[in-house]
This record gives C-alpha cells, structure tokens and sequence, in this order.
C-alpha cells in the first residue's frame, strides 16, 4: 500500500496535531514513506460512544487512509481502576464482565470511523491480556521503581483529585500502567506512536519517558513519540459531545437521525471550524471563509457532512429535510410525544394519533383538519382520514407531524 507523505502537513495544516514529544521525529516518521503503527487507548468504561469521544478515531482514521498500521487498545485492565484525569471524584469501580460487556458494544461503533477488513485492517487489543499475568510485586519491581510520585503529583491528571483531597493509591497506578502500555505495544507489535486526547498528555508523555528510562537501563533502542488533539471544549471549557438534550450518540439505536443532526447544529460557534478540521475534507480555507460569511449556512453543512460520515447519505438527506422544514417555520426544536412500541403492532389510525398528541383536541376536529389539508406526515400532507401509522413509517423509532405552518409534535417509539 502506498504511503501518502503528506499526512503530517495535513494534520498540521487542520490544527489537529496539538502536542507532541517530539515534532521533528514525527514529521520525519511520517514523510518517510514507510508505514508506522500507532495506536489509541480507551477505557471501555460505557457501552457506546457519543461525537466527543470519536475525535481520535477520526484521526486515527487519517493515518489507516494514509497507509499506516492503526491498533486500539481497550483498556480491560485499566478500566478497572478508571482514569483519574479531569475527575473530582473516584470512578466507579466495574466488574471485568461489565467491562468485556462494554469492549463487545463499542466495537461495532467503531466500524464507523476504521476499517476491519482487508490488507491494512485496524486490530483490536486489550491489556488485560497482559496485565493478567503480571504479579503486583513484579510490576512494581520493574516498572514501579521508574517512576517518581512528586512528578506525578504534579501531572495535571490528579489535580482535581488532590484538589478534593480524594487521590487514592489505587488511582496513582493508573498512569504506570497506562505508560507501560505503551511499552509492551511497542515490543510486540512495534507501535512508535501513541495518540490520544489533550487531557492524556500527562499519561502518554509518561509512556515515553518510561521508554527512555528502560532503554537507559537496559541497551534496547526504543523509538517512540507521544502526540494528542485539541479537545472540543464549548465557550464553558467542557467537553464536547453533548447537548441540553443529551448525547449526541454514534450508535443508531441510541438517537433518531434528525435528533443526531440537531445536536450538531447546537454546536458552539466556535466549534465549528474544528468539528469541519476532524469530521470532514472540506479545505480548511473554505470552511474558514464561509464561517465569516455564514456561521448558519457553515453549521448546515456541517450538520449534513457529519451526518452523512457517521450514519449515510440516506440519513443525512433525511435529518436534513426533516429540519430544514422546520427552520423554515422559525424554530428547530419540535416537543416530543412517546408512544409505546407495543401498542402499535397493528398500526394507529392519523386520526387517533393525532388525538393522543393533542395536536386535535377531539377525533372529529382531526378529520377535519386531515380533510382541510392541515395536517402533514414527515413533510407530506395526508388526505386519507383512514390512514394508518405502522412501525415501518417511523425513522430510527421517530415521526414529525405537522398541523398547519407551526405546530409540530416528534413521536418517538420506546
């Protein structure tokens, strides 16, 4: 497979190379024109993903294109100690089948953003492989003794943990065994890069430094360069990934299409730019000059670019038709009426649904209003009072009706 050398000027040219161990290495790694294997680490500690959590994916995703070895690593063993960066209390401690649980569920969001098939095909690997054959004596023998507590109490990743006066020793071995991750991928699998979020710094630069400290004590030659993303931060510096509804899920199962385009429509303005760097090829100079001219115009495309990476063309043009109806009405946020699966096996009469949403105060007003044209289906207009509302008319368990230019109800299925 043919290297593409211009990668480290693609992700320097989009602002997604923030830190890094060592720039000058990378760019040479990378315009060398021989392949190099990186990998990300993730705790599997919930069964899905939402838009925050996939920005290294989509990165990872650039270097698989460019014609690298890309691994992930689940975090079976880390994530039972749970990652004290950013945290102002303990994690949750998870049992090893919750988390085997939650490592099956994420592999298959996963598929979105990397390829599993075929010459170049992303791997999977989980350090509880490793870890579980490794005695506590024995680590802190040979890994332990590398690493100094001042030093890592001054690593912003235990600051709110101090701060709280919480920090356990269980948590402070959260960054040798992460480090050392690093350590082992490099010798089995030959993994000379690592990369990650900008609130893992703290832990990747540990990786690498370990690497020195152990090259220094035994002869080996270790070449390895840690480097991270910006965060999506909204103008309140947390994290992106949620809106004021909830999370903007990447499984299908978990949010409708139009609610997945809505929540990144609610992207902060000044977001934009980044979302348009990571999730898409759109160049860089046109995102910027039509965020100047249209920051609505820029977050509709986005909207629809997005959409259509994570979920399909088909889904896209759906999410977006469905809101630009209603933008074109003054507002995008339509109520919400739950309506349960069960109770529609044999379908809904138009008539009776809209009586249960209240968009017609009686049976009878709902026939009239079908028969006077008021009365619209995801965007079409009914005129068959007889009609009937299955399952199959709903898109990822939602329905938008409409009564007359401003009254719009989303029924969704639980």
């Amino acid at each position: 497979m043919k290297i593409d050398t211009n990668l480290f000027n693609e992700l320097k040219g989009r602002g997604l190379l923030y830190q890094c161990t060592d720039e000058e290495t990378l760019k040479k790694m990378l315009e060398s024109g021989k392949p190099i294997a990186l990998y990300e680490g993730t705790d599997p500690t919930a069964d899905s993903l939402h838009i925050g959590h996939c920005v290294p994916y989509v990165i990872l995703r650039r270097f698989q294109k460019a014609g690298h070895k890309v691994y992930l690593l689940m975090g079976g063993a880390t994530a039972c100690i749970g990652d004290p960066s950013g945290r102002s209390e303990i994690r949750k401690i998870m049992t090893k089948e919750q988390i085997q649980d939650n490592i099956d569920k994420i592999k298959d969001t996963l598929k979105v953003f990397l390829d599993f098939e075929g010459e170049n095909k992303a791997e999977i690997v989980n350090n509880y492989d490793w870890f579980k054959n490794l005695t506590y004596i024995d680590f802190m023998r040979d890994i332990g003794q590398y690493f100094n507590v001042n030093e890592m109490l001054s690593s912003e990743i235990y600051d709110n943990r101090l701060k709280e006066g919480g920090l356990t020793f269980f948590e402070m071995g959260y960054m040798p065994m992460q480090a050392y991750d690093f350590v082992h991928l490099n010798e089995k699998y030959g993994c000379s890069l690592e990369w990650g979020g900008a609130d893992q710094w703290g832990n990747i630069a540990a990786g690498v430094k370990l690497a020195r400290k152990l090259s220094f004590a035994d002869g080996k030659e270790r070449n390895m360069v840690g480097a991270t993303n910006p965060l999506l931060l909204t103008p309140e510096g947390k994290k992106m990934g949620k809106t004021e509804k909830g999370a903007i899920w990447i499984d299908k199962n978990k949010i409708s299409a139009y609610d997945f385009y809505q929540g990144i429509y609610q992207t902060p303005d000044s977001c934009v730019e980044m979302m348009f760097a990571l999730f898409t090829d759109e160049p860089m100079d046109k995102v910027k000059s039509l965020i100047k001219e249209d920051i609505v115009k820029a977050k509709k495309l986005l909207c629809f670019e997005i959409t259509k990476f994570v979920r399909g063309e088909e889904d896209a043009i759906k999410a977006r038709d469905m809101s630009e109806n209603l933008f074109a009405q003054g507002g995008d946020d339509a109520p919400i009426f739950e309506l349960i699966k069960d109770n529609i096996k044999d379908g809904i009469s138009i008539c009776d649904l809209l009586f249960e949403t209240k968009l017609a105060p009686t049976k009878s007003e709902a026939r009239r209003l079908i028969q006077g044209g008021a009365i619209s289906v995801k965007g079409e207009k009914v005129s068959d009072i007889a009609l009937k509302i299955t399952e199959e008319d709903f898109d990822n368990n939602s329905i938008l009706l409409k009564k007359g230019k401003k009254n719009f109800i989303k029924v969704v299925l639980k």
